[in-house]
């Protein structure tokens, strides 16, 4: 039996790495007593599958996470997913909120996932130049990027990942929200990495720097749709239109 639980993670909690979300996950669920099922073996683990990995000292209003529950020891009602909301919540840290569970068949999240929404804070550059900066991006055929890949240094292209851009902010403001969306697969791109694209791509914003990031969203695509792995209102259904789906997201 799974259940999926959509969480976010603002405020100063942003600094703890993704292996610590995990333990506060832990400890949240033996503290509220959920029949967790458990791996096979001489260590056993509690079987948690979390979302695509959020980086540290990012915020977020849409990560996810597939809890097993032992059903040999499911109570009836450790099986109505908007009870379960409200018993896990006094047992996690400030800033980590539920907002919706529901149960799912089974499915890897980090296969699913297919893009993300972001909101990137940027300083170092008034909007008009990053205006400026935004439009060369998405007019360049390839954007080059040396990056580090386990451990070694390997140039990539950014540009087929990088599906939309936009800017918030006026034209004298010198903290502009970046908004984007970007693929995850075959490889996602950082938010810091972004930012680092947008600032080869002019002098006038050479300085630009990531001042803070927040994933707004995260997608589920196939056959022409795409839909959230698991909504505000507790829907998991794939049946919803793009469309539909990007308005409930805004």
């Amino acid at each position: 039996m799974r259940i999926r639980f959509r969480y976010a993670k603002l405020g100063k909690v942003r600094f703890t790495s993704q292996r610590d979300v995990a333990r506060m996950w832990e400890r949240a669920l033996r503290r509220a007593a959920l029949p967790v099922a458990y791996s096979a073996g001489f260590s056993p683990r509690p079987l948690l599958s979390f979302g695509l990995a959020l980086p540290t000292g990012a915020e977020s209003l849409a990560e996810f996470v597939d809890i097993v529950l032992d059903e040999g020891r499911v109570e009836p009602d450790e099986v109505v997913p908007h009870a379960l909301v409200g018993r896990l919540a006094p047992f996690l840290p400030d800033g980590v909120t539920v907002r919706a569970a529901a149960l799912v068949d089974g499915g890897s999240l980090q296969h699913e996932v297919t893009a993300c929404g972001w909101e990137l804070l940027v300083d170092g550059a008034r909007c008009a130049a990053v205006a400026e900066a935004v439009a060369s991006l998405l007019a360049a055929s390839s954007v080059p990027l040396v990056r580090e890949r386990k451990g070694r240094q390997a140039e990539d292209d950014l540009r087929p990942a990088i599906r939309e851009l936009s800017l918030v902010g006026g034209a004298e403001d010198e903290r502009v929200v970046v908004v984007a969306e970007v693929a995850t697969q075959p490889r996602g791109v950082r938010p810091a990495e972004l930012v680092r694209a947008l600032a080869e791509q002019t002098v006038d914003v050479a300085g630009l720097a990531l001042a803070g990031a927040c994933r707004t969203a995260q997608w589920i695509e196939r056959d022409g749709q795409r839909w959230e792995p698991l909504d505000d209102e507790g829907r998991t259904a794939g049946s919803v239109s793009a469309g539909a789906a990007r308005e409930r997201a805004s």
